[in-house]
């Protein structure tokens, strides 16, 4: 990563046009906001499995209703439309499609993202279509999950049957959403689905999951009858280093975050690095001869998912803060295999989002900036930035959600830097466009622009969602 930047003021930009072509969205994921869990065919994804579980997820909220995006599908997408959205990134629930281990294909999973896709072309939405946001299905994880390399057989497949369905018309096709996530947190620390506390599977799901990646960019190009373009989508780490040995504990965890997935998608190659610091967990020979020329497919756009950033530093054998900072799980599993017990994580200055996360917008130009150095010919797209706050409904029935477009506006600032510095940065997508389930949150954490009421399902564009609207008309960063 490059060297951290000195905030040059508080990047509240006003008057910053961005480019005619650059395309304004907003994000949501299929289990996060769907609900119809068990309607028309689908079978339970793991993260059913999780939600279900006691004591996984916050007040034993699941996703069985959500936000009832299946069935009000109609109302929401008049709700892009009416917010000038040009594109909308959506993902597919994978049980919807291919519900059971006998592999027949659902086609009313089929025809609702199907007529998810004719009702953003009517409106003039580009759909965004994302292949896996984490809701494996459960008959899959019961077969070994993204530890097996059966699972990236199945996907290939999966991938196929989509993109012989909807590859005439969806105009960026994603293979993943955030595959750290789905590794490290679901194999490793044990706090997204399957929770599992297992630091050499996390390492065999890493590569399971590139490879899944590539193999689903060759079947999603020879079944899309249309042009589409294809991408990936990675929450990078901002890394700040501290104290003695900064260095080490930040190469440390850009390898296993961040070169763990632009190395083997971008370069074919893992680094010599990551295999270093890690064989004493595994020694990656899940890894056969030609996988890393599969998992290497030339991508359209990488998808750029950013939040904040985190500071680092080699653990001194007395500080526990590492056991606090919401990577390492009550039942002792961690997000960093080989690094567990070297490097620890250090609180962030304030201010916090709700969900503890600082604010820091310099972070995003800085990640935007070293991506574009790294990759030099790879295009940009910022796929997931945005926050959680404590909304409060006003005696009006208006959201004034002050924080989050202040969050937003400095955000969009630091990606007009990063256009202003040369990145070819293609579009934002906003997260999210609806209050939905925040996985292991529940229904605590509100990221919409638009409130969700869950006890009505009634939708109220928020402030925030005002002020994005007019960002989207006049394609100028405003107070």
């Amino acid at each position: 990563m490059t060297t951290p930047l000195t905030p040059r003021d508080d990047y509240r930009g006003s008057g910053l046009v961005f480019p005619e072509g650059f395309t304004f969205g907003s994000a949501t994921a299929s289990y996060q906001i769907e609900g119809a869990a068990a309607e028309d065919g689908r079978t339970p994804s793991i993260w059913d499995t999780f939600s279900k579980t006691p004591g996984r997820v916050w007040n034993g909220d699941t996703g069985d209703v959500a936000c009832d995006h299946y069935h009000r599908v109609d109302e929401d997408l008049d709700l892009m439309r009416d917010l000038g959205l040009h594109a909308y990134r959506f993902s597919i629930a994978w049980p919807r499609i291919v519900p059971t281990a006998s592999g027949e294909v659902n086609q009313a999973g089929i025809d609702f993202y199907s007529r998810l896709v004719d009702g953003l072309l009517e409106r003039e939405i580009r759909p965004v279509a994302t292949l896996y946001h984490w809701d494996l299905p459960q008959h899959l994880e019961d077969a070994g999950g993204w530890t097996s390399r059966a699972t990236t057989d199945a996907f290939e497949r999966y991938a196929e049957i989509m993109g012989a369905a909807l590859g005439d018309r969806v105009h960026t096709w994603t293979t993943l959403n955030e595959p750290w996530c789905s590794a490290y947190l679901g194999y490793g620390q044990g706090g997204h689905a399957p929770g599992r506390h297992e630091p050499a599977s996390a390492l065999a799901a890493v590569h399971h999951l590139n490879l899944a990646h590539g193999r689903a960019i060759q079947a999603l190009r020879a079944t899309s009858s249309g042009d589409p373009d294809y991408s990936v989508t990675l929450n990078f780490h901002v890394l700040r280093g501290q104290g003695d040995g900064a260095a080490e504990a930040v190469r440390r965890i850009d390898a296993l975050a961040n070169r763990a997935f632009t190395g083997p998608m971008l370069r074919g190659e893992y680094p010599a690095d990551l295999l270093a610091d890690t064989a004493s967990v595994t020694d990656w020979g899940f890894v056969q001869q030609d996988d890393l020329a599969t998992i290497e497919q030339p991508i359209d756009v990488l998808g750029v998912n950013y939040y904040s950033t985190a500071t680092v530093r080699l653990w001194d054998g007395i500080s526990e803060k590492q056991q606090n900072d919401g990577h390492k799980g009550a039942e002792g599993g961690t997000a960093w295999p080989g690094s567990d017990g070297v490097v620890e994580f250090v609180e962030q200055p304030r201010p916090y989002t709700a969900m503890g996360w600082n604010i820091a917008p310099e972070g995003l130009e800085e990640l935007l900036v070293s991506l574009s150095e790294q990759f030099p010919e790879q295009a940009l797209m910022v796929t997931e930035n945005g926050a959680a706050f404590d909304d409060e409904v006003a005696e009006d029935g208006s959201i004034p959600d002050p924080e989050r477009t202040d969050y937003l506006r400095r955000h969009f600032t630091a990606a007009h830097r990063a256009l202003e510095r040369g990145v070819d940065l293609r579009g934002y997508f906003v997260w999210s466009l609806l209050d939905n389930f925040e996985w292991g949150y529940g229904y605590a954490k509100r990221f919409g622009i638009v409130r969700v009421d869950f006890d009505t399902l009634e939708r109220t564009v928020k402030d925030s969602g005002h002020w994005y609207r007019a960002l989207v008309r006049t394609r100028t960063v405003d107070a």
